[in-house]
C-alpha cells in the first residue's frame, strides 16, 4: 500500500523518527539578542515534555535548524536529543543523510517546520506538521496543523496527536496515571 492510500492514523503508527524546526516551532519564532550580540530563545516546557513522550515510545527526534545558537545544544542536551543539526542551508540534505544513517524510509519519518526552507522535508515526509502561522504554501501542503502557535506549546501538542493516533498515549503518560 502507497503511502498515498494509507489513512493518517496508519501512517502515524510508521513513524520512528521526527524532525522540529527551532524557530517558529519551538519557539515563537522572534529573534531576540543581548547587547553583546548573544542570541536568546524562550522554550515551552510543555514541548520539552512532548517530546520526552515520543522518545518514551521509541521515537527518535531531531532537530534541524537554519540558524545557530548555542541555547539550542543547552535545551537539546536536556531533553535527550542526539541529532541536532544547525546553521542548515540545505535541512532536505541533512535529513537525507540521517535517514540514512538511522536506515528508515520517508515513509518512518515525520518533520514539523513552518517556512520555505522545510517545505522539501515536508512534503516527503510521511507524516507533515505545522502551526497556524505558517505561510498558506506551508499549511496547504502538511498533514496536521497545530491549533496553537509555535513556542506556545504546538510541539507538545503535535506528540499528543501523534500518541494518540498510534494509540501509545496511555504508554507513554503511564508514570503520571498510578
Amino acid at each position: 500500500m502507497t503511502t498515498a492510500l494509507k489513512t493518517l492514523s496508519q501512517r502515524t503508527k510508521l513513524i520512528k523518527l521526527i524532525g522540529f524546526d527551532i524557530d517558529g516551532i519551538m519557539t515563537n519564532g522572534q529573534l531576540y539578542f543581548t547587547n553583546s550580540g548573544e542570541e536568546m530563545k524562550s522554550f515551552h516546557v510543555r514541548d520539552g515534555l512532548g517530546i520526552k513522550l515520543l522518545q518514551r515510545v521509541g521515537i527518535e527526534v531531531s532537530i534541524i535548524t537554519g540558524r545557530q545558537a548555542n541555547i539550542i545544544n543547552i535545551r537539546a542536551q536536556e531533553l535527550g536529543i542526539r541529532h541536532v543539526f544547525q546553521g542548515v542551508d540545505d535541512k532536505l540534505k541533512v535529513f537525507e543523510k540521517l535517514m540514512q544513517a538511522q536506515g528508515l524510509t520517508w515513509e518512518e519519518c515525520a518533520y514539523m517546520g513552518d517556512d520555505l526552507q522545510d517545505l522539501p522535508i515536508l512534503k516527503r515526509c510521511g507524516i507533515s506538521l505545522t502551526v497556524p502561522e505558517a505561510p498558506p504554501i506551508i499549511r496547504n501542503q502538511t498533514d496536521w496543523i497545530a491549533s496553537i502557535g509555535g513556542g506556545l506549546g504546538a510541539v507538545r501538542q503535535a506528540s499528543e496527536f501523534l500518541l494518540n493516533s498510534r494509540g501509545q498515549w496511555q504508554e507513554a503518560v503511564a508514570p503520571w496515571l498510578v
